[in-house]
């Protein structure tokens, strides 16, 4: 529901961008950056939500994520001018980012890897099912004349209202820190001081602390090949996705005469194309897991395993940009390229599935900051891919635009195939990953050391 949440309010003002630009007089450019601004923000938030929740536990971020979260949406409902609207669209995806940068660690803390890849297909589709419906609902309030602010009024009462689930629903769930608590528990009840967690023993400075919680994301990152590989590839696609909220109004609204809630409804195959990727992921390529669950008991399986959904997805993301763009022509029927949003977006879901499961059961204990550093730089992609989306598909016609990502998609294609065979050999050179034959690194030894510590 968070993550729905975070999305969802990243694509809501494509509906109402007419309104935007007649109340602000700004052009379209602008009118595109007050999405891509929000996006913008998640390359900010990670950098501290992701570490700080291994510092402090995962309930705290999300409570004063989302705190400031709900803020800024009444800051925005209330925006008297362009500059306003633009700086708490920002600090609203800064504050939106905990629970993507969380999310899938919380995950990590409770479940085992064979019920984790059930919950990670079922979890994967929010990012999908906020971007598609937003701009949907959007759309009709703009189409039945509701001023746009009532659409920041609703992201800001769908905020609160996951805030206060937040505070009484979700529990911590990061083991270091459980287990802190558990040691402060039984010193209080026993008296006996020799009672302790790793977390109490590792007293940092204020400066050492610091440099732990915002760059040990760059540094996992910068020194690891693979997940060089997989945030490049993860970045790309995550960019198409925002890119859409550009390109799907000039094919059917430019080309085919649709309103802004009529645009809304194309996305709706995007969802539905995510809901196929999980129901067939779930009957599919997770047996075949728990088959190699079984086969490597009771060591844990590679997880090289995670990537199979990938090698199928990748060429199929890629044949999808072909199947939008060739047919996008007014005299073709619009339900051609509505279409072609199916295949796509199950592509990337599987491709999203395999390598966030593959980066979690790869990093384990330092998941977190490896997933904060690649929702930098996917949101990065996410963030530019729509201040060009419009002058591409325009200059170059939809055909030729699509085609040439098409391309792009092909060249990043081999990406799952090459970690499929070589990832167990970067593995075993990663300095990070304690799944390696190496000895494990000390950061990875101290969060071990937990289970007994008390």
């Amino acid at each position: 529901m968070l993550l729905f949440n975070a999305t969802f309010a990243s694509s809501a003002p494509s509906g109402i961008v007419t309104q935007l630009i007649e109340h602000f007089h700004f052009g379209t450019e602008v009118a595109t950056l007050t999405i891509a601004i929000f996006v913008a923000g998640y390359c900010v938030g990670p950098l501290a939500w992701g570490p700080l929740s291994e510092e402090y536990g995962r309930k705290p971020v999300f409570l004063v994520s989302f705190l400031f979260y709900t803020g800024f949406q009444v800051g925005c409902a209330l925006s008297p001018n362009t500059a306003s609207i633009l700086i708490f669209r920002l600090l609203s995806g800064i504050f939106a980012a905990g629970p993507l940068a969380n999310s899938g660690a919380v995950l990590s803390d409770i479940w085992d890897p064979d019920t984790r890849g059930k919950a990670m297909a079922l979890f994967t589709l929010a990012p999908f099912a906020g971007p598609s419906f937003a701009p949907t609902i959007s759309g009709f309030m703009s189409v039945a004349g509701v001023s746009w602010r009532w659409v920041f009024w609703l992201l800001a009462m769908f905020a609160g209202g996951c805030l206060i689930l937040i505070f009484f629903t979700l529990p911590e769930t990061f083991m270091p820190v459980l287990l802190v608590r558990r040691a402060e528990q039984l010193r209080k009840e026993t008296g006996d001081t020799r009672y302790w967690a790793p977390m109490e023993k590792n007293k940092q400075t204020l400066s050492q602390r610091f440099q732990r919680v915002f760059t040990r994301p760059f540094n996992i990152l910068v020194r690891e090949p693979m997940l060089i590989a997989i945030t490049a590839y993860m970045s790309f696609v995550y960019g198409i996705i925002y890119l859409l909220f550009e390109s799907y109004p000039i094919v059917f609204g430019q080309l085919h005469g649709f309103n802004e809630g009529f645009v809304g409804l194309t996305f709706i195959p995007i969802f539905v194309g995510g809901v196929i990727g999980v129901i067939i992921y779930l009957f599919a390529f997770n047996p075949r897991y728990a088959a190699a669950i079984e086969k490597y008991a009771p060591a844990p399986v590679p997880p090289e395993y995670r990537l199979e959904p990938c090698l199928y997805a990748s060429p199929m993301f890629a044949l999808s940009f072909f199947w939008f763009g060739w047919t996008s022509y007014p005299n073709v029927s619009y339900w051609a390229p509505l279409m072609a949003g199916i295949p796509m977006s199950t592509a990337i879901i599987w491709i999203f599935l395999g390598l966030i499961n593959y980066t979690v059961d790869a990093y384990l204990f330092v998941a977190a900051s490896a997933l904060s550093s690649t929702i930098v730089v996917r949101s990065i992609f996410g963030a530019v891919f729509p201040l060009f989306a419009t002058q591409m598909y325009q200059g170059m016609n939809p055909r030729w635009a699509s085609t040439l990502l098409g391309f792009v998609a092909f060249l990043l294609a081999p990406i799952p195939f090459v970690l499929r065979r070589y990832g167990p050999h970067l593995r075993r050179r990663s300095r990070y990953s304690p799944t390696g034959k190496k000895p494990k690194p000390a950061l990875v030894e101290d969060e071990k050391k937990g289970e007994q510590a008390v």
